[in-house]
């Protein structure tokens, strides 16, 4: 089972508003020096919405190439042959996993939602992480529907964002005889997740502190819950500030403060506002990130 600190990958784009395919390579580098579990691309902080079916291929592509360490494609869609057809690409590609969000727009009921996730699971037969993002996607994966598909084999685990510690008790509760695992969709919820069983995070943060994420992490893995506290209260600022606005408006330019490679948003995404940068850079500067 996959554990610890996994990046949402940002997607770096040209000035010409192409895929910055080195940009990747680069960043991707960055955060496997430091010490993370697993690269999620295309997902939410990857501007997945706007990239062409072409271009998802090709980061999905480039991820898989580059990296030492697991890899969890972000195949999801509210349309559920789209969604197929995009596990069944990251498969064939070595993806180890993919990551399928709720369907947003449609907003399926209950029979609708168990359909969409076991029709994906039995025609693809790759780990899938599940992704409950309500405030993302107008739906909520109630914790007896998390229960259900865990009882699909190849169902593995959650990205729980709902920011709900009493759903995802439930859902912990729900699933414990199950080979089904929680990771944290919410980084400021990281710790507290996995004081109720979580066994990581899929970050946001960890673009741009990936040491820190994975210190925190594997603080609270060896019992030093006192180091992975004053770590968690040390990001804090941080979390809060690359949360300022949309995800992933405040982390792209997080990730180009830090001298990485960033590019420009794609509409109909907009660069943040100067007030909310700058407390997005003295952030940053609390923890030494940006190089002088």
């Amino acid at each position: 089972m996959m554990n610890g600190v996994l990046p949402a990958l940002i997607t770096p784009f040209t000035k010409d508003n192409k895929i910055d395919k080195q940009g990747l390579k680069q960043n991707i580098g960055f955060l496997i020096e430091n010490g993370v579990s697993g690269i999620v691309p295309c997902g939410t902080t990857g501007e997945s919405a706007t990239l062409s079916i072409k271009e998802h291929e090709q980061v999905i592509e480039i991820a898989v190439e580059c990296s030492t360490v697991p890899v969890v494609a972000g195949t999801g869609s509210n349309n559920t042959t789209e969604a197929i057809e995009l596990t069944r690409f990251a498969k064939d590609a070595g993806a180890d996993a993919a990551l399928l969000i709720t369907p947003y727009y449609n907003k399926p009921n209950d029979r609708g939602m168990l359909a969409h996730f076991k029709k994906i699971a039995n025609e693809v037969d790759i780990p899938m992480i599940v992704y409950n993002v309500p405030s993302r996607t107008g739906i909520n994966l109630k914790p007896e529907l998390v229960a259900e598909l865990a009882k699909e084999s190849n169902i593995i685990g959650i990205k729980e964002a709902s920011g709900n510690l009493d759903q995802v008790t439930r859902i912990i509760e729900m699933t414990q005889d199950e080979d089904f695992v929680v990771f944290s969709g919410d980084d400021g919820l990281t710790l507290p997740i996995m004081a109720i069983g979580g066994v990581g995070v899929i970050s946001v943060v960890a673009n741009v502190a990936p040491k820190l994420t994975v210190s925190m992490v594997e603080a609270f893995q060896r019992g030093d819950m006192d180091e992975a506290r004053r770590l968690h209260l040390a990001l804090a600022p941080l979390i809060r500030a690359v949360f300022l606005e949309t995800n992933p408006i405040p982390i792209k330019k997080a990730v180009e403060l830090i001298g990485l490679p960033a590019g420009d948003l794609r509409l109909p995404l907009a660069r943040m506002s100067e007030d909310n940068e700058r407390k997005l850079k003295a952030a940053l500067n609390d923890l030494h990130l940006i190089k002088k």
